[in-house]
């Protein structure tokens, strides 16, 4: 396997454990409040605090990789995450599930934009989006990993033996450690010595006028994908059922067939941005996920359901996986692991939030007008992309190209 490969497999296999992480939450959530007799927002808050974990950590790991080494820090993160999980399975009391969960938050947003960093050094330009997109979708595989674990272990040793699984990801954080390479690109950069002043600082993300607009367009972009997955994932299923009088099992294969559409258009997504390019294609999928979002609202019958569900999931879930990609590509080497975990995770501290919205308009709406506001978060994400441009720090880089002794 040449290095290109070593990097998928790596950040793919991180990013499932990442995500099989988080989703122990969600199968594990009634279980935990019954068992520290907790109402639903004190538990709400479990997921709200993983989520500022991430940020936190996203930023300090981010910096660190950029510094100390990616493949370095990637298998810290992994190993911080994996005992944040465990520990939670050995909690007294709903305090230190919040305590642990931020542990495990920590661990899970720095290794995010490492792996990212460690794709887009190794791949070149032309290949890029593919491999991203490769990436993105070892969270659906995380997803379907948390289902299986949490059917077999939680009616036979309830939640905390779900969490006490997560102490697993330390063993394939050594073998990462012991057969992986530091990206040759970062290898480059540590030699010239002019950039190790600048490695790893925050400042380097508003550097000029230029930079910081791309750095706030790019926040605003990752917002919207993170405020747009959740408010369809949390909500649409519980809108389903009440509209279209879906039952429970209903709903269920709504979200599979919503989950097989995201991952056919994560795939799509990475092909169309190494033949179209970054701009055109966010263009194409975010104006298509308004539209999409907005006509689901009126969707009928079973159909007409699961059909839309899957076009929504194509569009609206399928960008997803060129964020790896883009921020990277605004980005020069000795700050591009800050700028990815900065970046994204910003997206997932306040998009996490969109839920909370969601929730008020239905409320006091209806889903159209939860829709409709999905729909709007699309546009102001298109708005922000067509603002995009390369600084001249960005355009006068070199990329470094491995040779074959390199790699």
């Amino acid at each position: 396997m040449n290095y290109q490969k070593k990097t998928v497999v790596a950040s793919v296999a991180g990013l499932t454990l990442e995500g099989m992480d988080i989703m122990f939450i969600s199968f594990a959530m009634s279980m935990i409040i019954a068992h520290f007799h907790i109402d639903m927002a004190t538990g709400g808050l479990i997921s709200s605090i993983t989520n500022l974990g991430m940020l936190v950590g996203g930023t300090i790991f981010g910096i660190l990789a950029d510094k100390f080494g990616r493949v370095k820090v990637f298998t810290y993160t992994i190993i911080l995450f994996a005992i944040g999980t465990a520990l939670t399975g050995l909690a007294t009391n709903i305090e230190q599930v919040y305590i642990f969960r931020f542990i495990a938050g920590l661990g899970a947003g720095g290794e995010y934009g490492i792996g990212m960093a460690l794709v887009a050094e190794a791949w070149p330009k032309n290949k890029q989006g593919r491999a991203s997109s490769y990436v993105s979708v070892g969270a659906q595989y995380g997803v379907i990993l948390a289902a299986l674990l949490s059917a077999l272990i939680l009616p036979n040793w309830g939640w905390r033996g779900l969490f006490f699984v997560g102490i697993i990801p330390v063993i394939f954080a050594f073998m990462v450690r012991k057969n992986l390479d530091e990206s040759p690109e970062w290898v480059a950069a540590q030699k010239e010595k002019k950039l190790v002043k600048k490695q790893g600082n925050l400042k380097q993300l508003f550097a000029t006028r230029r930079t910081a607009f791309t750095t706030v367009a790019l926040a605003i972009m990752a917002t919207v994908q993170i405020a747009g997955y959740n408010g369809l994932m949390i909500w649409l299923p519980s809108m389903l059922q009440k509209s279209q009088g879906l039952s429970v099992s209903g709903s269920a294969l709504w979200t599979i067939s919503t989950a097989v559409g995201m991952i056919v258009g994560m795939l799509t997504f990475g092909q169309f941005i190494d033949r179209f390019g970054m701009k055109r294609t966010y263009g194409i999928f975010l104006l298509a996920s308004a539209v999409a979002v907005f006509l689901y609202s009126y969707a009928s019958g079973s159909a007409g359901v699961l059909i839309g569900g899957a076009i929504v999931g194509f569009f609206a879930n399928g960008m997803f996986a060129g964020y790896g990609a883009l921020i990277s590509h605004y980005y020069p080497v000795e700050v591009r692991s800050t700028a990815t975990n900065t970046i994204f995770n910003f997206g997932r501290a306040l998009g996490g939030l969109s839920p909370i919205l969601v929730g008020f308009i239905l409320q006091h709406a209806n889903v159209t007008v939860a829709m409709g506001y999905l729909a709007v978060l699309y546009c102001v994400s298109f708005i922000a992309m067509l603002s995009l441009k390369k600084g001249k720090a960005e355009q006068t880089k070199e990329r470094y190209v491995p040779t074959a002794k390199a790699v």
